[in-house]
C-alpha cells in the first residue's frame, strides 16, 4: 500500500461529481459514497483513491503515475475554470459541480465504453461493461495477492469474441463493431502510437474504425489521449448549445464545433463536460419555461 506525495485541495477536486459524469470510470470503476473512494483495476491490480487524489491501494510507481495521469492531478483547475467561466451558464455549471474532473484514461477503455455508449444510457453502459469484463478480462488482484475481480478486457481478448456472446453481454447492434474496432486495433492500429500526435491526426486516425464516428472519437481523443480542445457533440450536446447559446435555434455539428472552439479554445472539453452533466438540471427548468 502506498499514498501518493501529491494530494488535491479539498474543492479543486469532487470525486463523486468526477465518478458520477458519464466518464470511463463511471462504467468500469467502483465509487464507495461512505468513504469517498473509488476503486478501478490497472495493469492487473486493483487500485483504490481517495477524495485527495491519494493512492490507499496499489504498488508501484507505475499506479502512481497512473493516478496522477488519469486525475490530472498537478492540472491547474483554477485555470481552466477562468478559462471557460465565459457566461452565467458556464459559471452556474461550475458552481453545482466545483471539482468535476475531466479525467485521462487508457486509449482502449477508453474506445471500448464508447462504442458502447451509441444510444444508450449510462446504468446500461455500465452493465454492459461489468458484464464483458467478467466473461473476458483478465484477474485483477489487490496488495494482498487475493483476487478482486476482473480488468476491462483488451482488444485482443474481444477480437476472437463472437457476435453471438458478446450480445449475450447486453452489447445488442454494437458486437459486431467491438469485434471489428478489437480486431483492428489488435492487427492494424495501435492505440498508444497516437499519443504523440496532434488532436486532428488523432481523431481522423481514430475514424478509421469501424463504428467510431466524429462524437466517439471526440469522447476518446478527449478522455483517452487528453485532447482538451476536442469538444465532443451527440444529440444531447447539440440541444443544449442551441438552447442556451443560439436562442433554440438549430445548427450544424460543424458550426456548434466553430464555436466551442472560438469560446472556449485549449478548453472546450472542459466545457462540454460540464455544459453535458449540468445540462440536465436546466433543461427541465428551461423546457418548462419554453412550453
Amino acid at each position: 500500500m502506498m499514498r501518493g506525495r501529491t494530494q488535491m485541495k479539498t474543492g479543486q477536486f469532487d470525486i463523486m461529481h468526477t465518478f458520477e459524469s458519464a466518464q470511463p470510470l463511471t462504467f468500469f470503476g467502483d465509487y464507495d459514497y461512505s468513504r469517498k473512494e473509488i476503486t478501478y483495476p490497472f495493469m492487473r491490480r486493483l487500485v483504490r483513491v481517495d477524495r485527495f487524489g491519494r493512492v490507499l491501494e496499489g504498488q508501484g510507481a507505475a499506479v502512481k503515475d497512473d493516478v496522477a495521469r488519469r486525475f490530472r492531478i498537478n492540472e491547474d483547475i483554477g485555470k481552466i475554470y477562468s478559462g471557460i467561466s465565459t457566461d452565467g451558464f458556464m459559471r452556474d455549471s461550475i458552481k453545482e459541480y466545483t471539482g468535476m474532473r475531466l479525467t485521462h484514461n487508457l486509449p482502449w477503455e477508453t474506445t471500448l465504453v464508447f462504442i458502447l455508449s451509441q444510444f444508450n444510457n449510462v446504468k446500461r453502459i455500465r452493465a454492459i461493461t461489468k458484464r464483458l469484463m467478467e466473461r473476458y478480462g483478465d484477474p485483477v488482484f489487490d496488495s494482498k495477492g487475493n483476487r478482486a475481480g476482473n480488468g476491462v478486457p483488451g482488444p485482443e481478448a474481444l477480437s476472437s469474441a463472437k457476435v453471438g456472446d458478446l450480445m449475450s453481454c447486453g452489447t445488442g447492434f454494437r458486437a459486431k463493431y467491438l469485434i471489428s474496432a478489437a480486431e483492428y486495433c489488435s492487427s492494424s492500429l495501435d492505440l498508444d502510437s497516437l499519443s504523440g500526435k496532434d488532436y486532428p491526426s488523432i481523431k481522423n486516425e481514430l475514424m478509421e474504425i469501424d463504428g467510431v464516428g466524429d462524437k466517439v472519437a471526440d469522447c476518446i481523443a478527449l478522455m483517452g489521449y487528453g485532447k482538451l480542445e476536442a469538444f465532443p457533440i451527440d444529440t444531447w450536446i447539440k440541444r443544449l448549445v442551441e438552447a442556451v447559446y443560439f436562442r433554440g435555434r438549430k445548427r450544424s455539428p460543424r458550426r456548434i464545433h466553430e464555436f466551442a472552439s472560438e469560446r472556449w479554445g485549449a478548453y472546450a472539453g472542459y466545457a462540454q463536460q460540464y455544459i453535458f452533466w449540468y445540462g440536465r438540471s436546466w433543461w427541465k427548468t428551461w423546457t418548462s419555461k419554453n412550453r
